[in-house]
């Protein structure tokens, strides 16, 4: 069984700063994009921004500049660090990632989602 856990989210005053970390566990074979989602309340869920395993990023246009994506293969972890947090980046954050596992000789690609981490940005 492959999970993914969140951390890193809480409350933070307009212009603050927080990380959020996500680490994939279980009988992982590889990792394709890792990403972060948001869902705010009353709408519906958006991506903040992806990272596959080549090379290259992707940002929504609302955080651009202010947001960065990263990840560590080595530990299945993928990183937003959240800089210049601002009252409607509050929502809950989710976690994504393609995870490939072996059965047999049989390879499966599945979409992973954590159950979300709540980034609170006060005025």
């Amino acid at each position: 069984q492959v999970q993914l856990v969140e951390s890193g989210g809480g409350l933070v005053q307009r212009g603050g700063s927080l990380r959020l970390s996500c680490a994939a566990s279980g009988s992982i074979f590889s990792i394709n994009t890792m990403g972060w989602y948001r869902q705010a309340p009353g709408k519906e869920r958006e991506l903040v921004a992806s990272l596959p395993s080549s090379s290259g990023t992707n940002y929504a246009a609302p955080v651009k500049g202010r947001f960065t994506i990263s990840r560590d293969n080595a530990k299945n972890t993928v990183y937003l660090q959240m800089n210049s947090l601002k009252p409607e980046d509050t929502a809950v954050y989710y976690c994504h990632a393609v995870i490939a596992t072996m059965t047999g000789d049989i390879l499966h690609e599945m979409d992973i989602w954590g159950d979300g981490t709540l980034v609170t940005v006060s005025s």
